[in-house]
């Protein structure tokens, strides 16, 4: 929820980069969690 309103305030107050890198860093947080709370079969 917050990442569509966290990215582009980070766009327009900070750069374009600084954006793109927090996009990445969120995604991949993301990533991390659902690896981590996903069910896989043994």
């Amino acid at each position: 929820m917050v990442f569509p309103l966290v990215v582009p305030l980070v766009m327009t107050r900070v750069g374009i980069g600084a954006g793109v890198g927090v996009a990445l860093v969120l995604s991949g947080l993301w990533f991390v969690a659902m690896l981590k709370t996903s069910e896989m079969p043994h």
